[in-house]
């Protein structure tokens, strides 16, 4: 029987809470941990990301999503963007700890010690959720293999520095960056540049990837608009270990969009999801 748990709190003294689900079949038995990561303006319950988690939970697998802590959303209202201060104050290095939450509470709960192997945690990671996801993997020695779905190989460059808007968000403190679904305006404060800088080896995905010595499958979209398909193919340079598949003709959300109304997944994303599983098993 498919457990689905939704919208569960993990509190944390003195931090944002993060929201996470899970889905898994309960039969006693622990099965291989999975861990996805959103994506930049993302959230666990975009578009057909529900469908994903069933697909890994009906292949065996104990699945979990969560929300970042400074997403923009809230333990009320999981879903978009009510909270732009907090999105506002997000940073790599917060995401890189609320992941490192998420594993260790998984890894040390027994509250689902009979149906999750937490001695085998693979992580997914999905555009800019990618680049954690490999950061982390090489961070954390519970981390057992690491997938990124169309994920960014670089940080530092979509920062722009040097260019005139990158001078104005320094003078202002404030940039704003128009959510194309939601039309909100989304505010980005220069603590979000500062903490790269403070924190950059740690940051720089390349470096991550070249140390990772686990098995790492990068997927990507050959049409992909908004990470190019070439950050794919570098990361796979980077890390010549690494698996390479890339989907023909589809793009960044692999055929998917906010909301997705159909009881299927898009055929792209359906490859997505059969080529992590085959790979993780």
């Amino acid at each position: 029987m498919m457990m689905i748990e939704q919208n569960k709190i993990l509190h944390r003294e003195n931090k944002k809470p993060i929201v996470y689900d899970v889905y898994y079949n309960e039969n006693q038995k622990p099965k291989p941990v999975v861990i996805f990561c959103h994506g930049y303006k993302g959230f666990k319950d975009w578009g057909a990301w529900h469908l994903v988690a069933e697909a890994f939970a009906k292949a065996g697998f104990f699945f979990i999503k969560f929300n970042f802590s400074h997403n923009g959303g809230t333990v009320d209202e999981p879903i978009d963007f009510p909270d732009l201060e907090a999105f506002a104050e997000n940073n790599y290095t917060k995401e890189l700890d609320d992941l490192e939450t998420v594993i260790e509470f998984f890894a040390t709960t027994k509250h689902y010690m009979l149906e999750a192997d937490v001695k085998n945690i693979s992580l997914i990671g999905h555009s800019r959720g990618g680049g954690i996801a490999l950061i982390k993997a090489q961070e954390n020695d519970k981390v057992k293999k690491v997938i990124t779905w169309a994920g960014v190989s670089d940080y530092k460059v979509r920062f722009k520095e040097g260019t005139a808007d990158f001078k104005e968000w320094e003078e202002s403190g404030v940039k704003h960056v128009q959510n194309g679904r939601t039309k909100q305006q989304m505010p980005h404060h220069f603590q979000f540049y500062i903490d790269f800088k403070e924190n950059e080896s740690r940051l720089t995905i390349q470096r991550a990837v070249e140390q990772i010595e686990i098995p790492h499958l990068i997927i990507h979209g050959s049409d992909d608009p908004t990470v190019s398909v070439e950050e794919a193919k570098a990361m796979h340079q980077w890390n010549p270990k690494s698996a390479l598949k890339i989907i023909e003709g589809t793009n960044h959300v692999f055929e998917a969009k906010h909301p997705w109304n159909d009881d299927k997944m898009p055929n792209s994303l359906k490859q997505v999801v059969k080529a992590t599983i085959d790979f993780i098993k």
